[in-house]
């Protein structure tokens, strides 16, 4: 499936609440005109305690090179807010990119566009938007860039459980003070080009106070190559509390299923939860675990059951430049990890990496 990801849903939360953290920095203006500018560069080294001779950690979105420096993304965004019409693109390279890619090598013009579209939020519509174009899925609690979420590496769930980005139609619509709901017409799942003639439909909720944000994503529709028949469907749901401004928590559980064209069906399921803990304001650590059910190896290619521990730190070098060292260790209940020159396979991968990522923009 994977490596099968705003008015985004859970995976705007964790970025929300980094914001929510850095308010007491004045923001810094980068603009031309109409348009703002945003980007990043990311970079790190990963030792991998396996030592394989692919040099390679396995499950891993984006710290994929174990044993070796390696850039994981320089990206830039340039955004124009919707009044009432507006825009957004978002391009770079990098390792990321190419895996976030690697379902559509046949389509080299979007391998370097993590999103581009196009936004209409008319005066008198009650804060209604439509955005039509390429863009990030609304599934998850974590996104594509790394400055965005807690942790350096990215979790199973969002590795494996669920898309990186969708082409077609996502509206929003503010139903009340606390609730936002939107509905997505796509073509599927990691495809700026469809794959079959059938249609992925989205749906969106996020119930949003001062402490509390529960964000619910509801994915289904036709995956499979020239078939509209065995539809894929995916719930994922984060729940993310901000107890104290330099304390918060998520939660996220996914499930998915896809239905075989002969009999029965394809499921994976997961659970994260992390904190975030920031004592300074140049300080903070991140601790996550998680578990991956792959009953049917749809997802990782094996039938497994794996488990995942992080613990991150964070040191905020200045404004804008982060350094990230962190500790992971994935186990599964079976032989799946490689170590060493060997042919054998372990239950087990550990990592030790150190990560720095600089980035700029009016929201930092």
């Amino acid at each position: 499936m994977k490596p099968l990801k705003c008015v985004c849903a859970g995976a705007a939360l964790l970025g929300s609440a980094l914001a929510a953290q850095a308010q007491t920095a004045a923001p810094s203006p980068w603009s031309a005109g109409p348009l703002t500018f945003s980007g990043l560069m990311d970079g790190y080294y990963s030792l991998g305690f396996n030592h394989p001779a692919s040099r390679t950690n396995q499950l891993r979105n984006f710290d994929v090179q174990a044993n070796r420096l390696s850039l994981n993304m320089a990206k830039l965004t340039l955004e124009h807010a919707p009044d009432p019409v507006g825009v957004r693109i978002d391009l770079g390279f990098g390792r990321a990119f190419d895996i976030v890619h690697s379902s559509e090598r046949d389509l080299a013009v979007m391998r370097n566009i993590e999103q581009v579209f196009v936004s209409v939020k008319p005066k008198q519509a009650k804060g209604f938007q439509a955005d039509f174009g390429k863009f990030v899925t609304s599934a998850g609690a974590e996104v594509i860039g790394t400055n965005s979420n807690w942790n350096y590496s990215r979790s199973l769930l969002f590795s494996w459980a669920i898309p990186y980005y969708h082409f077609g139609l996502r509206t929003s619509m503010p139903l009340h003070k606390y609730f936002t709901a939107g509905v997505q017409l796509v073509n599927g799942w990691n495809n700026v080009r469809d794959n079959n003639s059938g249609k992925t439909v989205g749906l969106t909720g996020v119930l949003a106070t001062s402490k509390v944000t529960w964000s619910h994503t509801y994915y289904l529709g036709p995956e499979k190559l020239d078939s509209n028949r065995g539809y894929r469907r995916l719930y994922d749901t984060t729940l993310l509390l901000t107890p104290h401004p330099k304390m918060n928590f998520y939660l996220n559980v996914d499930y998915g299923a896809e239905r075989r064209i002969s009999r029965g069906s394809d499921t994976w399921k997961g659970i994260a939860g992390a904190a975030r803990f920031a004592p300074k304001n140049w300080l903070a650590l991140s601790p996550r675990l998680e578990w991956f059910s792959d009953a049917d190896g749809f997802a990782t290619g094996t039938p497994q059951s794996l488990k995942e521990f992080t613990l991150t730190a964070e040191f905020k070098i200045r404004e804008g430049i982060l350094m990230r060292p962190e500790y992971r260790r994935d186990w599964s209940d079976r032989p799946f990890f490689d170590r060493g020159a060997s042919t054998g396979v372990h239950k087990s991968q550990d990592t030790l990496l150190a990560g720095i990522v600089a980035y700029f923009g009016p929201k930092r």
